[in-house]
C-alpha cells in the first residue's frame, strides 16, 4: 500500500492561507514534496527569521499577499485559482498580543475565516475546506481531563474569544449554506495545541526563546516553568489536518465535524521538563524562573485534548514520543544557528520524511506500508 495522502494529493490545486507562518510553512513544504501544487496567501512574512525564508517555500509555491480580511480579494483568488483543497491557518495565533490589539485579533480569526467561506460560496467544484482554529477556542476550566469536541467554546481572553467566535461562523457556513447533498463544499473543523519544531520564531514562544538565546549564550526568562502543555511536534497536527481533508475528499460522513489533534494523553509535561529535554540536545542553557514577577497577562497553566474522536473516525493519532519530539526540534534549530546561509529546505523535506517514517512503523493507516 503506498502514501494514501501522497496519492490524493499529488497534482491537485491546494490554497493554504497562512502559508508564511511556521505551520502553513511546513505544511506547504509537504504538500508540495508529495506534489501538489500549492498557492499561498498570508499578509506577510510574521517573523524575521522565519521558517518560511529559511526553507525557501516561495521557491516552490505561487506566493500571495492577501490579506484575509479583504473579503473582494479573497473571492477573486478561489475564483481564479479553483482550489481543489483550501487550509486555512492564517490568523493571529498569539495570547499576550491579543490583550494589545484585541480588535485585530478578533477580525482576523473570526471575520477572515467567513472571508473564506463565503468566498468558497461561489466555486462550482468540489472542494474540501479545513479550517484550522486552536484547542484554546475551547472554555478552559483547568480540570485534569481532556476535551472533547462537544465540550463548551469560549474563553477569557481575546485570542481564545476569537477562536470560539470563528466556530460560530464556520459552524453558520456550513449549516446555512454547505448543507444540502448538491453543495460542492465539504468543511472540517481541526483543534490542536501547543506544537514546537524547527522554524518557529513567533514572539513570547518558549522554544524559539530558548534557541535563540542559547545561539548567542543569553539566558531566557521563563514566565510558567509549571504550566503544562500538550507538546507535538508540528507534523503531528499538520498529518491530522492531512487526514481529515482526505476523508472529507473520499467521503462525506463527517462534513461539518471538529476533531482534535493533540499527543497522547501521557505527552502533557510542563515547561521545565521541556527545558531539561532540550537541554540534552543543547550546552550551556541558561534560565530564569520570572513566574513571581508581577504584571503576567492570563494564561492558562493546564490544557489537554481527548483525540479518540479522531482515532475513531480518522484512524489518526499521535507517531513520537516527547524524547523524539523535542530532538527533532532541537536538530532543526541547531543546524540553522551553525551556518545561517544555509537553507533548510531539504533537511526540513528529511524530517518529513522521517516522521512518515516513524509513522509507518508503528502502523499508522495514512502513511501506508511500502
Amino acid at each position: 500500500m503506498t502514501n494514501i495522502l501522497k496519492d490524493i494529493f499529488f497534482g491537485k490545486t491546494v490554497l493554504i492561507t497562512g502559508h508564511t507562518g511556521f505551520k502553513g510553512s511546513w505544511l506547504s513544504i509537504w504538500l508540495t514534496h508529495m506534489g501538489a501544487n500549492v498557492v499561498g496567501v498570508s499578509i506577510d512574512v510574521p517573523s524575521e527569521p522565519s521558517n518560511f525564508d529559511v526553507s525557501s517555500v516561495s521557491d516552490t509555491i505561487k506566493d500571495c499577499r492577501i490579506d484575509i480580511r479583504d473579503a473582494s480579494a479573497v473571492r477573486e483568488l478561489i475564483e481564479e485559482i479553483q482550489p481543489d483543497f483550501v487550509f486555512h491557518l492564517a490568523a493571529q495565533a498569539l495570547v499576550r498580543p491579543s490583550y494589545k490589539n484585541p480588535l485585530d485579533t478578533i477580525t482576523t480569526n473570526a471575520i477572515g475565516s467567513a472571508n473564506i467561506l463565503d468566498g468558497l460560496r461561489v466555486i462550482n467544484k468540489k472542494v474540501v475546506a479545513i479550517m484550522i482554529t486552536s484547542d484554546k477556542a475551547y472554555d478552559n476550566v483547568e480540570w485534569v481531563w481532556g476535551y472533547r469536541e462537544t465540550d463548551r467554546l469560549g474563553g477569557k481572553d481575546p485570542y481564545s474569544a476569537s477562536k470560539g467566535m470563528a466556530e460560530l461562523s464556520i459552524r453558520s457556513y456550513v449549516e446555512s449554506f454547505f448543507n444540502s447533498t448538491e453543495s460542492n463544499v465539504r468543511v472540517g473543523i481541526a483543534r490542536a495545541g501547543n506544537v514546537i519544531g524547527g522554524g518557529d520564531w513567533a514572539v513570547d514562544r518558549i522554544v524559539p526563546d530558548c534557541m535563540d538565546a542559547w545561539a548567542s549564550g543569553r539566558t531566557v526568562d521563563i514566565r510558567s516553568p509549571n504550566a503544562t502543555r500538550p507538546w507535538q511536534h508540528v507534523l503531528e497536527p499538520l498529518s491530522g489536518y492531512l487526514c481529515l481533508a482526505v476523508n472529507l475528499f473520499t467521503s462525506g460522513d463527517n462534513h461539518g465535524e471538529a476533531y482534535n489533534f493533540g499527543p497522547s494523553s501521557d505527552q502533557n509535561h510542563p515547561v521545565s521538563q521541556l527545558i531539561d529535554e532540550m537541554s540534552k540536545y543543547w550546552d550551556q542553557i541558561k534560565w530564569n524562573d520570572t513566574s513571581k514577577d508581577e504584571g503576567h497577562l492570563h494564561e492558562a497553566g493546564l490544557l489537554k485534548l481527548n483525540c479518540d474522536k479522531a482515532l475513531c473516525d480518522l484512524q489518526w493519532r499521535s507517531a513520537l514520543e516527547f524524547e523524539e519530539t523535542v530532538k527533532m526540534t532541537v536538530e532543526w534549530y541547531k543546524l540553522y544557528y551553525q551556518n545561517k546561509t544555509y537553507s533548510l529546505h531539504d533537511f526540513t523535506v528529511s524530517q518529513i520524511e522521517a516522521y512518515i517514517k516513524a509513522a509507518k512503523l508503528q502502523g499508522i493507516t495514512w502513511a501506508g506500508d511500502d
